[in-house]
């Protein structure tokens, strides 16, 4: 199949907030550094979500949605050396040219090539979609497109991962996992016996309170305005469960309260500017470090006064769990081989395919953290 077009199934978003509409779409061969995949399985993220329904973005469709995903490479493309055909990878939203700035500084994985762009329809390399059907063009999503059996992305976009690795499983460590683990393991870095809070208890906040648990944090707290959460909560190391609804007072005073003056971490995976804010302030001073992970409204603007930096608080932005996609997303699938992470507890559902639109409802509902889908079914 190497250099020919793929007919293939895929699930397209015509419009927005629309059921999904499985089609047989044309798959374009890789160009110069990219490669094509044959998607095994994919998982939903809230972002798919996001963007499907269009809300506050430019609206781009006919799309092909999808970004958290698991498969092996079928082609490569001109300049690929690092890849093979058969070779079990990660597709991931973000990418590594590994020549720029970022890439060759141990401080960035924000890729000047390479780093997300939810706006963009189409392969960087000639500003064309390698999807069509019936001649039409049928756009790209943040370069990965997996809700179809086959897509082209980036080379600099794709994790070679242990070819043991089960995909059904360490699929779903491409996007959200990743990034609220690696929010607190490499950018909270709370110590251990530390206690940590963690505003929203979504997928994304939960795996930073795995995270928590994993570096050995005595208090985790959860902060979640539904209170069907909090027991769900304690399988990923929540020791206290907090509803701010349930208070008079404003959440960060609680926190405070609790905990002798404030918690030594906290981690924010709401992208409400308000839960920011109170993120920042339930840090104790002197040594207390806020992190914000979830992404606010773009015109939010986040206000506090500058003695809460002055008294030796630290305000810290992740983007990714600041992992770099090639070289570090490896070595977390690695943990999960060797029993040091647990992702088995973040996959609440598993359907096929054609049952795609399950995915958004079950998601829609707060039914799911995530719903992992075979392509074969």
């Amino acid at each position: 199949m190497s250099g020919e077009v793929i007919r293939c199934k895929a699930a397209v978003a015509r419009e927005a907030g629309k059921p999904l509409v499985i089609e047989e779409v044309e798959v374009a061969p890789p160009q110069k550094m990219e490669v094509r995949l044959k998607i095994l399985f994919t998982s939903l993220c809230h972002t798919d979500v996001y963007f499907w329904e269009a809300k506050g973005q430019n609206p781009l469709f006919p799309r092909i949605l999808g970004h958290e995903a698991g498969g092996i490479v079928e082609s490569v493309g001109e300049g690929v050396t690092d890849l093979k055909p058969g070779d079990k990878v990660l597709p991931i939203f973000t990418g590594e040219c590994g020549e720029c700035r970022h890439c060759k500084s141990e401080d960035s994985n924000m890729c000047d090539l390479l780093r997300i762009n939810t706006d963009r329809g189409v392969m960087i390399n000639d500003g064309k979609s390698r999807f069509s059907k019936d001649g039409e063009p049928i756009y790209h999503f943040l370069g990965t497109s997996t809700f179809s059996e086959y897509t082209v992305v980036h080379s600099g976009c794709v994790a070679k991962i242990n070819p043991d690795a089960p995909l059904d499983k360490v699929c779903v460590l491409s996007c959200g996992i990743s990034t609220g683990m690696g929010a607190t393991l490499n950018v909270a870095k709370p110590k251990k016996g530390m206690s940590v809070a963690i505003f929203g208890l979504g997928a994304v906040g939960l795996a930073a309170a795995e995270g928590a648990h994993i570096a050995g944090a005595s208090r985790i707290i959860g902060i979640d305005l539904n209170a069907s959460r909090a027991e769900e909560a304690k399988k990923f190391g929540v020791t206290e469960f907090v509803n701010p609804k349930d208070h008079d007072k404003p959440i960060e005073q609680v926190i405070a309260a609790m905990t002798d003056g404030g918690v030594d971490r906290s981690v924010e995976c709401t992208g409400n500017v308000k839960a920011m804010i109170s993120a920042f302030e339930c840090v104790h001073d002197g040594w207390g470090v806020a992190v914000l992970v979830g992404v606010p409204n773009k015109d939010d603007e986040f206000k506090t006064l500058p003695i809460n930096f002055l008294n030796e608080r630290t305000l810290k932005g992740t983007f990714f769990g600041n992992y770099k996609p090639r070289t570090d997303i490896p070595g977390v699938v690695e943990k999960y081989m060797n029993k040091e992470l647990e992702v088995e507890k973040f996959i609440t559902h598993n359907i096929g395919f054609s049952e795609i639109n399950k995915a958004f409802d079950y998601m829609l509902k707060g039914e799911s953290l995530r719903c992992v889908i075979r392509m074969d079914a």
